[in-house]
């Protein structure tokens, strides 16, 4: 019986394996639109809920909308390690909201 634990411990170490490289920090670059007069931005968005492009658009058109602003498309998905090479495009929108 001392094999007792493996098939356990090896399915929490599977499922610890299989999270998201960027489960410390989730973030979303997007368009955006403000009409009359027509305004356009690029931004990176912080997200807080779950780090999938469908839950994305969710949170970032929420979260845009209460600004004002209508959410075009998100473009894609990242961790912390694409926040550098997105924050010159992103001016004024980086991080914005």
């Amino acid at each position: 019986m001392r094999h007792r634990y493996t098939l356990p411990a090896l399915f929490l170490l599977a499922a610890l394996a299989a999270q998201p490289a960027f489960a410390a920090g989730c973030y979303a670059d997007y368009k955006a639109k403000q009409d009359q007069p027509l305004k356009l931005h690029y931004g990176v968005m912080e997200l807080t809920g779950d780090c999938t492009k469908s839950s994305a658009k969710e949170e970032v058109a929420r979260r845009l909308q209460q600004a004002g602003w209508t959410l075009l498309n998100v473009i894609s998905v990242f961790g912390s390690e694409g926040l550098e090479k997105r924050k010159a495009d992103a001016g004024s929108y980086y991080l914005r909201f």
